[in-house]
């Protein structure tokens, strides 16, 4: 059966929170401190997909890389770049589907 509701990813949140905490040149300890946690085992767990951040901490996350909490988050749920009226983001998302679309005619042979 089929769901009808999106369901979050947790290993590819972790992964996702990883590769953009690197983009920002951040460490784990850095998050550790930010989040005064204890120990970084947490963070570790969510990298591995063992675990999601807290809620707190999602929203704590976003503040500090400076992302929307949907951006960290990664699911099977379908976004539309369309329906967001900031110009900003619907350019990004024409130009991400003009590369798709161009890597899909490449990769395919069918380049005109």
């Amino acid at each position: 059966m089929k769901r009808r509701y999106p369901v979050i990813d947790i290993e590819r949140t972790g992964q996702n929170i990883k590769l953009i905490m690197q983009m920002r040149g951040m460490t784990v300890k850095d998050i550790q401190a930010f989040l005064e946690l204890s120990t970084p085992q947490s963070i570790y767990h969510w990298f591995d997909g063992r675990n999601l951040p807290t809620l707190d901490n999602l929203y704590a996350l976003s503040e500090l890389l400076r992302l929307p909490v949907d951006a960290l988050i990664k699911g099977n749920r379908e976004f539309e770049y369309r329906q967001i009226k900031n110009d900003m983001y619907r350019r990004i998302g024409i130009y991400c589907e003009k590369i798709v679309q161009f890597r899909g005619r490449y990769t395919t042979g069918t380049m005109t």
